[in-house]
């Protein structure tokens, strides 16, 4: 009890970044994923081809490449600087996530029943008063479970920031690690801890959302 004590002041240095991180790249990723999305249930071929390429782009390769690219890679062979290393770690993050949260979108706006646009059609409604008014609210309720999901996995890849020079959670375990490798075990079962706390709320919202998910929706 006491090696704990000792250990969690440790750890909670780095909760700020790691909360931080997880709440901007969340933002960002869910205004990708609905503008991507948008492109990719859209009729315009050029605006569903980008967003296609894109999603592929970073649904197809390691987050981690993807984290090693935006810090490394651009600033040498473009020069272009993305700003500080939280930044690097948020876009990221952001644009990883929000490729999958992309198809999130594209498919609950397709799953929408088809009688819904017919009949907003028959009412005289713009393409964008139907996406407004009919579409998008029945969509984004059965976007929450995934959404909720999605969330939870991005709170668990914060802790790649780490890996360049990010003092997050796991930045402060690893140097307790390797200063004291008896406390190895002791000290990663915290840090499990604390990621597992701080998932909790968002586990309850996502079965939140499972149930909202359920209700005055109509889908094929």
């Amino acid at each position: 009890m006491n090696a704990i004590i000792e250990i969690l002041p440790q750890l909670l240095r780095g909760l700020q970044i790691t909360v931080s991180v997880l709440l901007a790249s969340a933002i960002i990723a869910y205004i990708v994923a609905f503008i991507a999305g948008l492109a990719r249930a859209s009729k315009n071929t050029i605006l569903n081809k980008i967003a296609g390429v894109y999603i592929e782009i970073f649904r197809g390769t390691s987050l981690i490449v993807q984290l090693f690219w935006l810090y490394y890679a651009i600033p040498m062979l473009f020069g272009i600087q993305l700003g500080s290393n939280w930044w690097t770690g948020v876009i990221a993050i952001g644009l990883n996530y929000g490729a999958y949260l992309a198809e999130v979108v594209r498919g609950s706006i397709l799953a929408v029943d088809r009688g819904q646009t017919e009949a907003s059609i028959a009412l005289n409604m713009s393409s964008f008063q139907r996406m407004r008014l009919i579409i998008l609210p029945q969509a984004v309720r059965m976007m929450l479970p995934e959404v909720g999901n999605y969330t939870i996995q991005m709170m668990k890849a914060t802790s790649l920031v780490s890996l360049i020079g990010m003092r997050d959670i796991l930045y402060y375990g690893d140097i307790m690690r390797s200063t004291n490798l008896a406390q190895a075990p002791l000290v990663y079962v915290v840090v499990l801890l604390m990621y597992f706390i701080l998932a909790l709320p968002f586990i309850w919202l996502t079965r939140k959302g499972e149930t909202l998910s359920k209700k005055g929706v109509a889908s094929q």
